[in-house]
């Protein structure tokens, strides 16, 4: 049998207000009448449902969790699902359900259904239009975004250091000789890509090393296929226009790197003794691939796990100033980079 809060009051012999008190641990209740209540709820076994909870606690203990991501996948994205699965863990852990919805229009579709769930607090995921944050903060709740950057200094913002990464990889190529150098760069209205092609470009101008047009190509996606259809266009460019083909190529994500090798193999050129690739992210797929991708480390789950602990302390109103978190990205250098055709040993 499901026993309420009335019939813990009738056992405790008090009112439904002063059991709603012990429960919530909020206002004065004498330690005999708390004690009277306690003893109640253990003899009936009972346990508060989640509507009594959120009308005694003013909480719902629901977060909701917003993709923004224009092409699929999105779940079983190599980034995304590795950051929704540490939020899911780290939410499990202090007790929270969680709702999870997905928008590519960027609409208010997914905020209202948040709303209408009531939850406690929101992490918006990848990019977001300042007209979004701008309704989303009519709402007066807490919420911070993961992956993505706003205007708004108000807003506590958790990022990789994505500008850093692209120059790390710049500096690890050049320093194995490479000198004529391609990249395959994903949208670049997403700030990761965006900000990783900036890093190594910027990077290379610092090394005295110039990227040719014919040796860059911009990708309409961040996927396979046009990693390959952009590795190939360079190819094809390269010959056009009777230039060498670069010895070494960067791609803004590891998806992209992977397409380049592909057709990068079906040219019958090896890697990396004629061609070295690195890519970013460091997913799952890098270290399987023959020879395993040199690329440069995001932590995912680090930052899904640290967003529900900072929701969780806006929620609470603990002391949090709203900031911007930048993860130190780190090169992880395997197989697919090497030094530069017929470079000297000595040199490195």
């Amino acid at each position: 049998m499901s026993y309420t809060i009335i019939d813990v009051a009738q056992m405790a012999n008090v009112s439904k207000s002063t059991v709603s008190r012990v429960i919530s641990a909020k206002g004065y209740t004498s330690p005999e009448t708390r004690e009277k209540v306690l003893n109640a709820i253990q003899k009936l076994k009972y346990k508060p449902n989640a509507v009594a909870r959120a009308m005694v606690s003013h909480r719902t203990y629901n977060i909701g969790v917003i993709i923004y991501r224009n092409d699929y996948p999105i779940v079983s994205h190599p980034i995304y699902g590795k950051i929704l699965d540490a939020i899911l863990a780290a939410a499990e852990s202090l007790n929270y359900s969680v709702f999870v919805s997905t928008d590519k229009e960027m609409s208010r579709r997914s905020a209202d259904y948040m709303l209408e769930k009531r939850v406690d607090g929101l992490i918006l995921v990848s990019r977001l239009s300042q007209e979004m944050i701008g309704y989303i903060d009519s709402f007066h709740i807490p919420y911070l975004m993961v992956n993505g950057t706003a205007e708004n200094n108000k807003v506590t913002q958790i990022v990789n250091d994505d500008r850093k990464g692209g120059r790390l990889a710049a500096d690890h190529l050049y320093e194995l000789g490479h000198r004529q150098i391609g990249v395959i760069a994903g949208p670049q209205e997403h700030r990761s890509h965006h900000l990783r092609y900036e890093g190594f470009y910027q990077r290379l101008l610092e090394l005295g090393c110039e990227l040719r047009k014919e040796h860059m190509y911009v990708s309409p996606t961040s996927l396979f296929n046009d990693g390959y259809n952009g590795c190939l266009s360079i190819w094809e460019r390269s010959h056009a226009h009777d230039i060498e083909f670069p010895t070494a190529i960067f791609a803004t994500n590891d998806m992209l790197a992977l397409g380049a090798m592909r057709i990068i193999m079906e040219k019958e050129l090896r890697i990396p003794q004629d061609v070295s690739v690195i890519g970013s992210d460091n997913i799952d797929f890098a270290c399987l691939s023959n020879p395993s991708l040199t690329t440069v480390h995001t932590d995912k789950e680090k930052m899904g796990q640290d967003a529900v602990s900072m929701l969780n302390r806006l929620i609470q109103k603990s002391e949090l100033k709203p900031m911007k978190v930048e993860y130190e990205p780190k090169l992880i250098i395997r197989g697919t980079t090497g030094p530069v055709r017929g470079a000297s040993s000595t040199l490195y």
